[in-house]
């Protein structure tokens, strides 16, 4: 991600309400999508992968790991 990009996610954030729920939306999706594909590659050939499963995977920790990179 680019500084100029990362500058303005930093001033939405801070100054726009409301911002701050987007972008744990944001970093929650893009996580969400990774634990998803990853499961997917790691399943067994026609294994179905559950949403259930795939919650049950992430943590907060890496949910915040993934905010303060995304900042």
């Amino acid at each position: 991600m680019s500084w100029l990009l990362r500058m303005v996610l930093v001033v939405a954030v801070a100054l726009i309400p409301g911002a701050f729920v987007l972008l744990l939306a944001y970093v929650a999706t893009r996580t969400m999508r990774a634990r998803w594909q990853q499961a997917r590659l790691q399943a067994p050939q026609g294994t179905r992968v559950s949403f259930r499963e795939v919650v049950a995977t992430v943590e907060l920790k890496e949910l915040v790991r993934q905010a303060r990179a995304a900042l």
